[in-house]
């Protein structure tokens, strides 16, 4: 099955995730970006969706209050995305893909089985995800998702220590303070293992070939080995403030610009 591909942004594009959006539409794919406010510089063929239907904006002040003007702090839009593909797996919506991952060909998952990828040795991503919406880790976030608090029960004894002595000595009553990832990667990883999930995980190199290795992607090098591998499905990328930058000859991203072309852009609707 070739799922639609969903994801969700706060502000504008910058030229590296645009450059991915289009590889996803490219590899045939229906790509829906979901947004609470206009998207500049959104790649034509790239769909717009209300993000309020999905999870209320609101939602993100039980992660960290925003600023006077209303703009959300720091590390609340990570935090945020990280239940936001969870309610977009109980909406059946399709195949989460972090905006910065760019596909080399198709994406197909078999909808009533998870899809994901170990990031690391020890880690499984999050940032390629698919699970039934019957799925327990659904279930579990749900949970977690109707609690205040949001501290949840799958929490490494490293985290629960931290979080005990900030409360201790009044540094911070919000366990989301504790760790920037705390629902991401880790949750994934510490559920799937709960679950007994791990049978579904694919191997690094399906999509983090390069993810802690920037370099590669974002400076010249022979990648002709990366991008003819049949094993790597895409590329989740770590822009390390690189994003913005114009590309550099002789690199994979020069590649990739050149293969998936600067396209038309539009304004999200």
């Amino acid at each position: 099955m070739l799922p639609d591909i969903v994801t969700f942004w706060h502000g504008p594009l910058d030229p590296m995730r645009q450059t991915c959006l289009r590889s996803q539409i490219a590899a045939g794919h229906k790509v829906t970006v979901y947004s609470f406010d206009t998207i500049p510089g959104l790649p034509e063929g790239v769909g717009n969706a209300e993000a309020e239907a999905i999870l209320p904006h609101a939602f993100s002040e039980k992660l960290r209050p925003a600023q006077p003007d209303g703009s959300w702090r720091d590390w609340t839009t990570l935090q945020f995305s990280d239940f936001f593909r969870m309610r977009l797996m109980t909406a059946r919506a399709g195949l989460w893909l972090d905006a910065d991952v760019l596909l080399l060909k198709p994406v197909e998952i078999d909808p009533a089985k998870p899809y994901f990828a170990w990031e690391r040795v020890h880690l499984i991503g999050n940032s390629v995800l698919y699970l039934p919406p019957n799925d327990p880790i659904v279930g579990a976030f749900e949970r977690l998702m109707a609690q205040d608090e949001l501290e949840p029960d799958w929490l490494a004894l490293r985290h629960r220590l931290t979080f005990a002595w900030h409360r201790l000595t009044r540094r911070s009553k919000r366990v989301s303070d504790i760790r920037l990832a705390l629902y991401g990667p880790a949750a994934l990883t510490a559920l799937v293992r709960r679950y007994g999930e791990l049978r579904y995980a694919l191997p690094r190199k399906s999509f983090y070939a390069v993810h802690d290795k920037p370099k590669r992607f974002f400076e010249p090098s022979d990648f002709s080995a990366l991008v003819n591998d049949p094993d790597i499905i895409g590329f989740h990328l770590s822009a390390k403030g690189r994003a913005k930058l114009p590309p550099v000859a002789g690199s994979l991203y020069a590649w990739a610009v050149d293969r998936f072309g600067t396209g038309a852009c539009k304004s999200a609707v």
